[in-house]
């Protein structure tokens, strides 16, 4: 079924629902809980149109979902992260294979460093004396994007139809 436009569909969807977080966020420095639903809800039609087993395919998504909870979770409890963010990334663990997402989050980290630099030079320039607060929810998006361009959209282009 990956030949499908309905298999490009649920991207297209992922896509918009960053565009939207990142948006969100540098806006108003959180992530909607309907937002980070709605990416978690998706994933299953994403599963369907693209083939994936239940065993092993899908049980991997999840345990990867759980684990990536509980590990970003520490990051919340320690200040180190927003809960908006912790629940995107989750969502986003159960859209990609786990070597992609290692790619995401890797991609994430240089975006999230770059957006750190510029929003301190920033805060600098407009001599702000209050705590400096990044929207890392762009920098996650900026992550996703890459990743769905290099992983998926590169493997299968999406057909005219979709295009336009």
């Amino acid at each position: 079924m990956q030949d499908g436009i309905f298999h490009h569909i649920p991207l297209i969807v992922l896509a918009a629902l960053l565009l939207t977080a990142a948006f969100t966020d540098l806006r108003s420095r959180r992530i909607a809980n309907w937002l980070n639903a709605s990416i978690a809800i998706a994933a299953p039609l994403y599963w369907w149109t693209s083939g994936l087993s239940l065993w092993p395919g899908v049980a991997i998504q999840l345990g990867m979902a759980m684990a990536a909870f509980a590990c970003l979770s520490v990051l919340f409890a320690l200040r180190a992260m927003g809960g908006g963010d912790v629940k995107l990334l989750t969502a986003l663990a159960l859209w990609f294979e786990p070597m992609a997402y290692l790619q995401l989050l890797f991609v994430m980290a240089l975006a999230g460093g770059v957006l750190t630099v510029v929003m301190g030079m920033w805060h600098v320039m407009r001599r702000q004396k209050d705590k400096l607060a990044i929207p890392y929810g762009v920098a996650i998006a900026v992550g996703g994007l890459c990743i769905l361009g290099m992983q998926y959209w590169a493997k299968n282009p999406a057909p005219a139809a979709v295009l336009g």
